[in-house]
């Protein structure tokens, strides 16, 4: 069952979905709310790949935070953004922190969002799903959670310009059946600084005041 507007609040309130800085009201739709673009990107290189290099994921050791150390460059998006060529790739984050304690028995996918998607920019190449237990600490209730890394690429034949700040993507928030037996921890868990190197940590800000909880399911 997808959570609305409402349900997201009563849970982020009673701790069961942790998002730092909490979004302003207006980031929240009716069943998702937006995220914002952090001004630090890794680009692949779009024009410049040296003849001999091949990436093969399938071979025994294969270190993906090696090769990303390697073959992407680390940058910041400036004043005047930063210009996506047509069909290159960059990772980017979120600003905002995610946690989703796994005993609250809810998970979330990341998707773009349409005002984006109609312009050819997509914002996750694949894996939308945000597990259990994603951010989550344990033995650290006051973990503020972790970014999430998005994979952002442009399909049209036009540069698109990103700006930090930017809503870049939006959260679903869905119930899971049954408690997981333990949280998310796979790689990407807990990623951000140590992981991925020199990736965005975002400041906290004192959270708006939510909607009136008049109506609001019990």
């Amino acid at each position: 069952m997808i959570l609305s507007d409402r349900e997201i609040w009563s849970a982020l309130e009673r701790g069961a979905i942790g998002i730092t800085p909490v979004p302003a009201l207006g980031a929240f739709s009716s069943t998702a709310v937006d995220l914002t673009l952090a001004a630090e990107l890794r680009a692949w290189p779009h024009d410049s790949v040296p003849t001999h290099e091949r990436i093969r994921p399938g071979v025994p050791n294969f270190n993906l935070v090696q090769i990303l150390e390697r073959l992407t460059q680390s940058l910041q998006i400036g004043v005047d953004g930063y210009e996506v060529p047509a069909g290159a790739l960059v990772l980017g984050w979120t600003i905002e922190r995610v946690k989703l304690p796994h005993r609250s028995r809810l998970a979330a996918r990341v998707e773009g969002k349409s005002s984006m998607g109609r312009l050819g920019l997509g914002v996750h190449v694949t894996a939308p799903t945000i597990h259990a237990g994603f951010g989550d600490k344990e033995g650290d209730p006051d973990y503020p959670g972790t970014t999430l890394q998005l994979e952002i690429w442009n399909i049209n034949r036009v540069p698109i310009v990103l700006d930090a700040g930017l809503p870049i993507c939006q959260l679903i928030f869905e119930e899971v059946h049954g408690t997981p037996e333990k949280g998310y921890t796979g790689r990407f868990a807990l990623q951000g600084p140590g992981v991925m190197p020199a990736s965005p940590t975002p400041a906290t800000t004192s959270a708006p005041r939510p909607p009136s909880r008049k109506g609001r399911r019990k």
